[in-house]
């Protein structure tokens, strides 16, 4: 496994541990449909949270959660659609992003709750 591959399962390790100490219930991790993946799928209460992972050695060239690009919007805005309606879910749903920095602890971990409204196509 490359290092970058090693460091973003790493980072997503941490953000299920992280969301899991606050009670949330992981039902998925690592969903995919067709090429698109959605790194955490959970519940916050009532409400199913779809979150992206971005991890990073460092900040020196951005922050992570910078990298999360409308076209990645989009991509886990359509995978998110498939998901409920494979499920047949009917309750309130939201974006999270979290973003993790370091290769060893201690790491920063920041938790972006809603952090962006699906956009409209």
């Amino acid at each position: 496994m490359s290092q970058h591959n090693e460091l973003g399962k790493k980072g997503e390790d941490l953000a299920a541990s992280f969301l899991s100490e606050k009670g949330w219930n992981i039902l998925e991790r690592n969903w995919r449909f067709r090429r698109n993946e959605i790194d955490i799928i959970a519940f916050d209460g009532s409400t199913l949270v779809f979150t992206e992972v971005k991890s990073r050695k460092n900040n020196l060239f951005g922050e992570p959660e910078e990298a999360v690009t409308l076209a990645k919007i989009k991509r886990l805005v359509l995978a998110a659609d498939h998901y409920i309606r494979q499920k047949r879910l009917s309750c309130e749903a939201r974006f999270d992003v979290i973003s993790v920095i370091g290769e060893q602890p201690p790491y920063q971990i920041k938790h972006f709750e809603n952090a962006f409204l699906p956009p409209v196509f």
